[in-house]
């Protein structure tokens, strides 16, 4: 354990297919087995009242057209007064992680940077993670359409299972670095000036 005192973590997420939901748990269990307590919080079940005493926030979305989920827009417009006066980390769930094209990677940095200049959000981190395909979760079309951003991507997938793509020890990693940060406000002093970063 890095800190001489356990921090509350709170972290929010929403989630289309499941994928960005088992994420929001694994960084959950990382948190805890670092000795902090956590409370998840599905974005769609927030009822607008105040953060309560927690010591930092993870965000967690996934990309979808282009944009986070709408739910997790709200959550981060609504409090990001609060959440700018916190360690506040932002995790981007895309495929599009998992290729090497530099046209849809800066897309990427470009949706967080969007999501964050709408919502008024100064993070002290953002950081891409790679998502998965959830042909177990789609219909018909969906899935064709899938199958087709798979063969763009040179994926041999199995159009009847799961494939994942996720770097849980990279996200271990990440979670870690986050959570060593000193609470309540250590980024503080930097959100005038510094842009989201993006990490893939």
């Amino acid at each position: 354990m890095t800190h001489s005192k356990a921090q509350k973590i709170l972290i929010v997420y929403a989630s289309t297919e499941g994928q960005t939901r088992k994420i929001a748990r694994y960084c959950a269990d990382e948190v805890m087995d670092m000795g902090h307590s956590v409370e998840m919080l599905r974005a769609a079940d927030d009822d607008g009242t105040t953060l309560g005493p927690v010591d930092a926030v993870i965000l967690a979305g996934s990309v979808h057209m282009g944009h986070l989920q709408k739910e997790l827009s709200d959550f981060a417009t609504a409090h990001a007064g609060e959440l700018n006066e916190k360690p506040t980390l932002l995790l981007q769930v895309s495929l599009a992680v998992v290729g090497d094209d530099q046209k849809e990677l800066a897309d990427l940095d470009r949706i967080a940077a969007d999501f964050c200049d709408k919502a008024g959000l100064r993070p002290l981190a953002v950081h891409q993670i790679a998502g998965a395909f959830r042909f177990t979760q789609y219909d018909f079309f969906k899935s064709w359409a899938m199958r087709y951003i798979a063969a763009k991507m040179e994926q041999d997938v199995d159009p009847h299972a799961d494939r994942e793509y996720t770097d849980w020890a990279k996200l271990a990693d990440i979670v870690k670095d986050f959570a060593s940060v000193k609470a309540p406000s250590a980024n503080a002093k930097a959100r005038g000036t510094v842009r989201p970063r993006a990490s893939s």
